[in-house]
Parts: C-alpha cells; structure tokens; sequence
C-alpha cells in the first residue's frame, strides 16, 4: 500500500534527483489552496526538517471567483499558524485578458508569475516553488502535440526552469489527494476546475481519462517518461545549436560593429550560407528558430511555416526576402542571410533628420588645415602646394583611408555625409575622357550590401561624389601632373583611434 511517507520520500528523491533545493535555500511558494498547493506547501515543511530552509508563501486572487476570498483566507490562515511570511497579490485577470488580447487563462498564469518574482524579489528568495504535477505534464504536453510543437514543447513543463521548480512534478493527481487525505489535510476546491470552458480541462476530463481507460493503463507514467527524455534531447540539441552558431553566425548592431549586448531588434544576424548547409537539417531549423525568436517580442508566433520559408534562402539563387510578423525580415545577400527587424518610418525619418542636421563640412582655403568628427571616426584635412609634398619625398596615396585630390577643382566646400539620390562618380570612359556613373550602380558593381550602402560614408562637393570612403575616388578630383594645390584628407576609424 502506498503511504503517505512513500509520497514524501517520492518527492525528496525527485528534489534531489534535479538539483532543486539545497541548504540554505529561500523558498517562495506559490499556493492557491487547492489540492496540489497546498500538497507542496506541506511537503515543503518536512523537507525543512531535514535541510535548512527558509519557506514563504504567495497567493494570488485572481478576482474571478467569488469564493477566492475565502481561499485567500484558508492558504493565509495556514501560514500563520505555522509562522510562514505570507504575500497576498489581488488581480483583475479579467480586465487584463481583455486590455492584453489574451486568454483568461494566460493572463492568469502571466500574473501569478509576476506577484511570484516580486514577492522573491522582495524577501530575498532563491527559488520559487510551483505546484504542476505528472497530470498537469500531460496535458500541456498533449495541448502542444495537438497544436503543433517541436522537442522543447513536447517536452512539456520541466523540473526546473531558472529558479522555478516544480518538486510535484513526479506525482499523479491520484497520489497528491492520497497523501492529503492520509494526512487529514484539508484544502479548497475551485469550482471552474470542474467546467469545460478553458481547453486544459477539456483534455483532463475527457481525453487523458479515456486514453487511461480504453487505450492503455497508466499513460500519464508513461507520457511523462517521454517528457524527460524530450527534455534530455533538447538539452543536448541546445549545446549543438549553440556550438552550431558560434561557427556560422555574426552580429552587428545594425551600424556594422559587433553586437555583443543591448537591444536583440536593433541587432542585425548575419548567417554565412556555406557553413550553415554544412549543418544537419535539424541543427540548422533550430539555429534559425532560435535567431528569429530574439527578433520576436515577447519571442513568441513563430511558426514551422516561417522557418520553412527561410530556409529557402539558403537554397535558392538570388537576392531575395521573406517578411515575417512584427516586421522581421530574412534577406539573402550574396554569401549571407540578413535577419532584421524593419524600422518603422517614424524611426527612418528621425534617423534622416539627425543625419542632415550635422553634416561634417570641410572648411577650405590654401594652407588650411583642420579635423572634423563624423559617424565612423575622425576626420583630418589640410591644403597644401603638390611640390611641397613632393619635396618631403610624399607620394599620391594609395591608402584604404588616405586620399589626396586636386584641390582647384574643388569649388565648393565638400561635406562628409551618406549618399542621396543624384549622387554621382566620374570615372574613366577607357577613351581619355570621362563620363558619369551613378552611385547607386557603383555600389551595386562593387557588391556592397544593401545596408552598407545606406551608412557608408561619402566626401562629396554637391551630387558630385569626391571619395566613397573606403574604396575609389572620383577621376575629375585625381591628382595629376598639371595639378599645384592638393587636398589632403586622412580618415581615422573610431576602432583605431
């Protein structure tokens, strides 16, 4: 016969097992006062018999039923005569499910966590403990198979989840109110756990208890075998994704230097085509579902379907883009696929704006010299005679970042900025002449990204390109053998400043 004391031992084994509680431990309880709450509040007594451990409890009043108040007063009663800190949340999840555009019964269960973490924050908590049992893992399990999951979700609720654990999570129903009754615990009984209105109950009055009648005896043991070995999977799948990542994946904060930390939406994921084909097919559906999750707020609706999508990115030639929800973006890009999140017009146009309000001018006169600060680095100029350069055996740069140009042909004072529409180069017609190429076609020629494009920075005189910084300068500004004054203009990169 199964005792209370085999329940208990059950449950220590199982604390143990996964590492959930160890001496010294503060522990937030979530109770309702129901049968399982209350179960784990109890057993959570005994075991700080045997471990040191601090316990307080959480209850939170939902504002639906109308007996919740006399729950709250039973789980507050309990903690007083046992001396246990007791911290009462009361709630509109009514409201907030209609304010929110969610379910009563996410906007409860978004509640509850949130009076659990204040209330750990405010006592100073190490763990918080959750009542969710093997029927409760079933459920969630079923829910997510019928709804369509991958491991992680088939996996279901898991032991131990950061500081939350669910010590109960190796019982049956059957055994929780065993013990109880065994014990002569009393405990409340919610009423809208009985109804059908919410699809959890509908799959445990009705599909869980005919599976266990009619298609094999005890499937809520053996779902929740399944669960643990999904959840074993899924942590070695976890390491491989990761490891996975490291070797195919970049990112940038959107203005092309590395991202290590800060806002996920404004960070641009670059994903080398080569080394992610080389992945196994299930690493790289992972890798990918993982990366767009980080674009998702709240990381939530994204489905197979999406990362189906972009998967053929990689496989098709051409660049091309997959629009998902909440403006994320999957773009192919020659070698690389771009994952982003759009800007909204209001974030490009205050962007715009920034941008012409300081345009960092080049202030020219012979014998000038001066330096001026621009988005990528430092800026230093100085005009001078051709010969005098010569003298000090200086020769026409071929410098990355170095650049001399024909100063008497420059008749305005040239700006640092980033390209327009009407920006122009000249270049060499292969005839001893010179004609006209739009910028736009000398960055698309040179295979330059798209975004790159959009922040590269250009010294121009006009709509008349001087130098695409970083790569060629205009034929019409060279320095040639009639020219007599030089400009001399040297870009300092902020990386090497």
């Amino acid at each position: 016969m199964n005792t209370w004391m085999d329940t208990q031992e059950k449950v220590f084994a199982y604390i143990r097992e996964h590492h959930m509680l160890q001496a010294g431990d503060r522990v937030v309880a979530g109770v309702s006062g129901g049968a399982d709450s209350v179960c784990l509040l109890f057993l959570l007594l005994e075991w700080q018999k045997e471990v040191p451990t601090d316990i307080a409890v959480v209850h939170v009043d939902h504002g639906i039923r109308a007996e919740a108040g006399e729950d709250a007063r039973y789980v507050e009663q309990l903690c007083e005569e046992r001396g246990i800190p007791f911290f009462l949340t009361r709630a509109e999840v009514r409201n907030r499910a209609r304010m929110e555009k969610i379910s009563e019964e996410e906007a409860g269960r978004r509640t509850r966590y949130e009076a659990f973490e204040k209330a750990a924050k405010e006592w100073g908590a190490t763990k918080i403990a959750v009542a969710h049992n093997s029927n409760d893992r079933s459920e969630t399990q079923l829910f997510h198979l019928f709804r369509g999951s991958g491991i992680r979700g088939l996996a279901s609720i898991l032991p131990v989840r950061d500081r939350i654990i669910r010590p109960l999570l190796c019982l049956e129903r059957w055994e929780i109110e065993k013990f109880l009754q065994q014990r002569g615990i009393v405990y409340c009984k919610d009423a809208t756990n009985e109804e059908d209105d919410y699809t959890r109950n509908r799959i445990r009055h009705h599909i869980l208890p005919y599976a266990e009648e009619n298609i094999v005896k005890g499937c809520v043991a053996h779902m929740n075998q399944t669960a643990e070995l999904l959840a074993e999977t899924e942590d070695y799948l976890e390491l491989q994704t990761k490891e996975a990542a490291g070797r195919c994946i970049r990112a940038t904060d959107g203005d092309g230097e590395s991202a290590e930390t800060g806002d996920s939406r404004n960070a641009v994921i670059c994903i080398a085509v080569e080394s992610f084909l080389s992945l196994h097919p299930v690493i790289r559906k992972r890798l990918l579902y993982e990366e767009v999750k980080q674009l998702s707020p709240g990381q939530k609706d994204i489905t197979y379907q999406h990362i189906q999508e972009l998967l053929t990115l990689f496989t098709r030639e051409g660049n091309r883009q997959i629009c998902l929800p909440f403006g994320i973006r999957g773009r192919r890009q020659y070698e690389e696929v771009l994952l982003t999140v759009e800007r909204t017009d209001r974030e490009l146009l205050e962007k715009t704006e920034v941008a012409e309000k300081y345009q960092p001018t080049l202030q020219l006169s012979p014998g000038q010299t001066g330096t001026v600060e621009c988005e990528v680095g430092t800026v230093e100029y100085c005009v001078c005679d051709l010969a005098a350069a010569h003298e000090k055996n200086q020769e026409v740069p071929t410098n990355q970042y170095t650049k001399w140009f024909d100063y008497d042909k420059i008749k305005k004072c040239p700006v640092i900025r980033t390209r327009k529409p009407g920006d122009y180069l000249t270049i060499a017609d292969g005839r001893g002449g010179m004609i006209h190429k739009s910028l736009k076609s000398y960055l698309v020629d040179q295979k330059i990204p798209q975004a790159e494009r959009d922040r590269l920075p250009i010294l121009a005189e006009g709509e008349h390109v001087l130098w695409v910084v970083g790569y060629r300068i205009s034929e019409y500004y060279k320095v040639r053998e009639n020219t007599k004054r030089i400009l001399k203009v040297q870009l300092i990169r902020k990386e090497f400043a």
